[in-house]
């Protein structure tokens, strides 16, 4: 996946470029809510401004399921960007079409367009050839910059390469550069964290972590699986009872493997999951009767940190608890700043992760943040992305 052509390797000047762009964004009362990842594009969008290059942006928002909604409309994210470029942004009331052909045709160099938002075209999510055509007859080149969406076989990120030539934006290329670093040439002591609330959706990223790092910490809902796995009573708590025969097969496999597999020492639980409940701390084979484990406790802490500050290089998808409820945001939290304290080089991705790191205040302390949920576990599982794979190969 490294050798992949880049906007850094190609002529752009005077040339009308389709960018696909991932602007799915929070709205609240018709505002951007959080800009990460409108920002992240914009060493991008800047770069190909600065070259003459004639720009227009593509990305979905929300889930709209083919259906035009008014809640989810491009025009709060083209307000946000032309605020953030200091320079003005012409948004489109539609993706294809006669005019958005003729407003294509118009532009001139170091100007930009943004389509209405992608999903409210059916063929997209189906990658259906007739629409990912128009999306490219008006425009000479297609750059991918939605890491976050190149683990899906759409049409405004695999479709469109079928008929004009596609490259990778630098937020693709960084992307790639870092995920792929930390797959083929690891620091040593290599510890991966995985948090959340499912194992199931984490099955192929464990089993790959198992034989790639030295240390996998677990964390969130997904151990709660793994300590029923090993016969723990967990009273109310949350996991996945049709998982824990996995779960102890892979308890298993690590043994074998030879990456240390730890799980939480000690849990917070409560009886109702409110910000500022009751709570106490309990070992994960002293839950009963209602109470519900919802983050890790202290002695975890300790436990995860110790490692981390031993550790050369990080990898972290998935908050530890239930970070939206405090107090249940502490074990992320102290996790967190154990890594912004530690000399080894981290990785980070997951969306709502990355959420609560900018929350923190602590997103400026990790080496790299990924902007990918899916594709970053999708990439690390070893998995070819359909989105990168369809960029022209140097």
């Amino acid at each position: 996946m490294l050798n992949k052509i880049s906007i850094e390797d190609v002529d752009v000047t005077g040339k009308k470029i389709l960018v696909r762009v991932d602007f799915n964004v929070p709205l609240a009362e018709g505002r951007v809510r959080d800009d990460t990842r409108i920002r992240a594009a914009l060493p991008t969008i800047e770069a190909l401004l600065a070259r003459g290059a004639r720009l227009v942006l593509a990305s979905h928002l929300g889930r709209p399921k083919g259906e035009a909604k008014p809640d989810l409309k491009m025009d709060p994210v083209a307000a946000k960007l032309a605020e953030l470029l200091v320079k003005p942004v012409v948004k489109l009331d539609q993706v294809t079409g006669p005019v958005v052909s003729k407003a294509i045709a118009g532009l001139k160099d170091g100007e930009i367009l943004l389509l209405e938002n992608l999903r409210f075209e059916k063929g997209e999510e189906k990658n259906d050839p007739d629409f990912a055509r128009l999306l490219a007859e008006p425009v000479d080149l297609f750059v991918n910059d939605a890491f976050g969406t190149a683990h899906r076989a759409h049409a405004s990120t695999v479709g469109v390469a079928a008929y004009i030539p596609a490259v990778a934006g630098l937020l693709m290329k960084k992307e790639i550069e870092e995920l792929s670093r930390c797959l083929e040439d690891p620091g040593r002591p290599l510890t991966a964290i995985l948090g959340g609330a499912k194992v199931s959706d984490k099955i192929k990223v464990i089993h790959r972590f198992l034989t790639l790092a030295d240390t996998l910490l677990i964390g969130g809902g997904m151990a709660n699986t793994f300590l029923a796995a090993k016969a723990c009573n967990l009273g109310a708590s949350f996991y996945e009872k049709d998982l824990v025969e996995e779960a102890a097969l892979l308890l298993s496999e690590s043994k074998k493997s030879g990456c240390r597999l730890v799980l939480p020492v000690d849990l917070v639980v409560t009886r109702e999951l409110q910000a500022g409940c009751h709570s106490e701390v309990m070992a994960p084979d002293q839950i009963d009767g209602d109470w519900k484990a919802v983050d890790i406790g202290s002695e975890t802490v300790s436990l995860f940190s110790g490692i981390i500050a031993k550790s050369a290089m990080i990898l972290w998808n998935g908050p530890l608890g239930v970070f939206e409820v405090p107090p249940f945001n502490l074990g992320t939290e102290l996790v967190a700043r154990a890594i912004a304290q530690s000399s080894a080089y981290s990785i980070v991705g997951g969306g709502d992760l990355v959420a609560a790191l900018e929350t923190l205040g602590l997103s400026q302390e990790v080496s790299f943040i990924s902007t990918g949920g899916g594709a970053t576990l999708e990439f690390w599982e070893g998995k070819e992305l359909p989105g990168i794979s369809v960029l022209q190969d140097k």
